[in-house]
């Protein structure tokens, strides 16, 4: 089982550096393709090991004691382990696949963590410091970047110093008096997404601490530069938000990878930062042990999740945690016409593909055993009546057979209702970014009612609802045709043929924009998506082979949008960015 899990992190490793050398090439296809696959690495490692073990032993010879003395030789081998947490969460997963589902919360497996990850010597170490009253802080920061270790020149790293240092001094607190431990610490590799690498610090001065995440962007000819400071938590906590793609990162030692993150942003729980890095299986480890922690000490009960009831899933809470439950029905009422396992391919779909930072993630979990006092009268209702296939009770257990959780948002459609003006006016321009951002990437959400979208506690506007997402290439965009006749024009059915895979723009007005305040603000900046020609041409790029850029980051904060600082840059720049964060050149 070691063996196992050795073989898994060893290729998750390889990949991640490989991330670097397909950085430093701009091959965007390529790395696509290994940050979707590298999703899959686990589970395959998994089914490899229980296959092997059943084709060496006799598994179902094996009596408890065996596997209690299996668990107890298992630590013994992680005692001078680089990544015990991760080997433990390995040999939890390959148990229950081979035991059943009664021996989950017993002593053959890891029901909580039992080495610690404290102090794990790393080599080279997960940090490094700097002290900028020894050399400046311009020669330091040109030290921290050669340390990295990209093999791409800087087209102007004098003129990109000189913005960082700008933006510094703009954003850090003045005056800065410099105490006796001031010291810059850097992560001591680079955070590969999408078509960026992340230069991931803090600044430290006496008592205070000031995390810190700088964008390296790469230019066609190779050359690359600093595209921004990101030095404010709000935009650092987006970085590693819930809707965004998990990082590649060559790390020997995650927890302290982790422990790391954690000082920047001490309110995201480790769960999370695990499941960033791409270690999503420990992620959800983690996320159950404090979602069992957080049971046993409230008292609050699941409720039906407020909000337009779907037909697909059937959504509760627990109002007393910031996640959603999601159960898929038995019958999907039409309109729909999907079934259960089209419904459970297309939220692998969003696992595996680049959410841009507007689709939420989720998590997967098979037979999860909740105490039945806890469920509301009307929620359980519900459960029997319409996924009683999903769940199975005994006296003081139910348990679900298969559940999604995904963070909780507040429906879009709900905040439009309560919205003042200007919060109406931004969530409906931050709905239509979404939209445009997600076409980039490929992906049309297909069902776009504001029902669908949630808006996080920072005012982003997020999909969630992905029962009827496909690929932007897989849709036809077409516009509606010319009535031939007055009965044409008064038919309640179309009078032209309609492909499986036809979609039709003009109509988004009519079931999104029936409210004038909606209407207004939507077609003041995003009009364009009732034309049929935004969808082919964002569709024509992609099936050119183009990547867009999609920065998880405001558009107004790159170096390149300061007036002054953009006539510099736009000699060896490329296109020009739109308002909505899509770059296809620097």
């Amino acid at each position: 089982m070691l063996d196992g899990f050795n073989r898994h992190y060893r290729l998750f490793r390889e990949t991640s550096r490989y991330a670097k050398t397909l950085f430093e090439t701009g091959n965007w296809q390529e790395f696509q393709r290994v940050s979707r696959e590298r999703i899959a690495y686990y589970d395959k490692r998994v089914a490899e090991c229980e296959q092997y073990l059943r084709r060496r032993f006799d598994m179902d010879s094996q009596d408890d004691a065996i596997w209690q003395q299996v668990k107890l030789h298992y630590i013994g081998l992680l005692a001078k382990h680089k990544q015990p947490e991760l080997a433990e969460t390995f040999f939890n997963s390959v148990s229950c696949r081979m035991l059943h589902r009664s021996y989950y919360y017993n002593d053959f497996i890891f029901v909580r963590p039992t080495l610690s990850t404290e102090h794990i010597d790393s080599d080279p170490p997960t940090y490094r410091s700097y002290y900028p009253r020894k050399f400046g802080l311009r020669t330091l920061i040109n030290q921290i970047l050669r340390d990295l270790g990209l093999r791409n020149p800087f087209r102007n790293l004098d003129r990109d110093l000189g913005w960082l240092l700008g933006a510094m001094r703009e954003q850090l607190p003045r005056p800065l008096r410099l105490e006796a431990n001031h010291q810059i610490q850097v992560l001591s590799s680079l955070f590969f997404r999408n078509k960026g690498a992340y230069v991931i610090g803090k600044i430290i001065n006496g008592d205070s601490v000031y995390p810190f995440a700088v964008p390296i962007l790469r230019n066609d000819d190779g050359s690359i530069y600093l595209d921004t400071v990101l030095l404010r938590t709000p935009e650092i906590a987006n970085l590693f938000g819930f809707s965004r793609a998990y990082f590649l990162v060559d790390m020997e030692v995650p927890s302290e990878y982790v422990r790391f993150l954690g000082s920047l942003l001490p309110r995201k729980p480790a769960a999370e930062f695990y499941t960033m890095l791409g270690l999503q299986k420990h992620g959800k480890t983690l996320f159950y042990r404090d979602f069992l922690q957080h049971l046993r000490h409230s008292s609050d009960q699941f409720s039906i999740a407020p909000g337009i009831r779907g037909l697909v899933m059937l959504v509760f809470t627990l109002p007393s945690y910031p996640y959603v439950f999601k159960v898929i029905k038995d019958e999907i009422a039409p309109p729909k016409e999907v079934t259960r396992e089209q419904v459970k391919e297309k939220y692998l779909l969003v696992k595996q593909h680049d959410r841009v930072g507007r689709m939420a993630d989720t998590l997967e979990y098979k037979d999860v055993a909740l105490p039945l006092d806890r469920f509301a009268p009307e929620l359980l209702e519900e459960l029997r009546a319409l996924a009683p296939t999903a769940i199975e009770g005994t006296s003081d257990t139910l348990l679900i057979h298969h559940l999604y959780v995904e963070r909780r948002m507040v429906p879009l459609n709900m905040f439009i209702d309560k919205a003042a003006p200007q919060e109406l006016a931004h969530a409906v321009d931050d709905y239509g970014l979404a939209i445009k951002q997600l076409a980039a990437a490929n992906i049309f959400p297909g069902d776009m009612l504001f029902k669908n979208f949630g808006v996080t506690r920072y005012g982003r506007v997020v999909f969630y609802d992905y029962d009827e997402i496909a690929y932007m290439t897989d849709c036809e965009f077409r516009k509606i045709p010319e009535p031939r006749t007055p009965e044409d024009e008064m038919s309640a059915e179309p009078w032209y043929p309609v492909g499986p895979n036809d979609v039709f723009p003009e109509e988004f007005s009519t079931f999104l924009l029936g409210s004038e305040r909606v209407r207004s603000s939507f077609t003041k900046h995003h009009a364009d998506l009732l034309d049929p020609e935004f969808w082919n041409v964002a569709k024509s790029r992609i099936a050119s082979g183009s990547v867009e850029n999609v920065f998880p980051y405001p558009e107004a904060i790159r170096f390149r949008n300061n007036s002054a600082r953009n006539t510099a840059h736009k000699a060896g720049a490329g296109t020009t960015a739109t308002r909505q964060g899509l770059n296809n050149g620097k």
